[in-house]
């Protein structure tokens, strides 16, 4: 008959040599400034020499070709550099909006040259084609709009009247209306300005080591743990 083993709920110590050998952790922080401080002055310089001369404030019919490769660049290149940096601040409504606004920024450049080289011909009249690219940049920014909600009011302001813009935009290029064109354009220089103000709210927040200008955070913003210099989570503020 077997004889019954005790049950110990101590598991055996391993030979010495057996044993995990466990170093401490290093972490290494590594704080940036908010991705959206460049982000909303690239949006907000291209957006409004374009939207001006939408708006009929300035140009002709050709002065696109020559606003193009401050549009891909400042608003393009820089805005969407400013996206990709925000997935490093773990801000998913400016990595979402500043992607997505940078990649339609060096399209529009693209586009523009294409036009100039004669490899493309400019629709005159209704631009079909282009009225279905505002309509995926309005979509998607209805949806950054709400997104804002949840962290100020200044910046809800920059994305609805950019997406209402979009939303013209849409309509006035499908059907070639040219007064809708200028309407969409007063939205977009209106947007272009809050953007504006955004970003320097958020620089001068930044030097001055305090908010200056106010941009209307919620109360869910206002009560995030502020992050101290050697402690916490690596990066920015989520929200900037």
């Amino acid at each position: 008959m077997a004889t019954a083993v005790p049950f110990s709920p101590v598991p055996p110590v391993p030979p010495r040599e057996m044993r995990e050998v466990v170093t401490p952790s290093q972490i290494y922080l590594q704080p940036i400034a908010a991705p959206s401080i460049l982000g909303l002055y690239g949006f907000a310089g291209a957006t409004f020499m374009v939207a001006a001369n939408m708006a009929g404030w300035f140009g002709g019919a050709r002065t696109d070709l020559y606003l193009a490769p401050f549009a891909a660049l400042f608003g393009g290149v820089a805005q969407f550099s400013a996206g990709m940096w925000g997935f490093k601040a773990r801000d998913g409504v400016a990595t979402a909006m500043h992607g997505m606004w940078g990649a339609f920024w060096i399209a529009f450049g693209l586009l523009q040259l294409a036009f100039l080289h004669g490899s493309l011909v400019e629709p005159v009249g209704a631009f079909p084609a282009m009225g279905y690219w505002f309509i995926v940049l309005g979509a998607i920014t209805w949806m950054g709009m709400i997104g804002a909600m949840a962290e100020n009011s200044a910046l809800t302001l920059v994305l609805g009247f950019l997406a209402a813009g979009s939303t013209t935009a849409a309509v006035a290029y499908l059907i070639g209306m040219h007064a809708l064109i200028v309407l969409a354009g007063y939205f977009f220089i209106i947007s272009a300005i809050l953007a504006w103000y955004v970003a320097s709210a958020l620089m001068l927040e930044s030097a001055f080591k305090r908010p200056v200008w106010a941009v209307g955070k919620t109360k869910r913003a206002r009560m995030e743990p502020q992050l101290v210099p050697g402690s916490g989570e690596p990066g920015v503020i989520h929200g900037q």
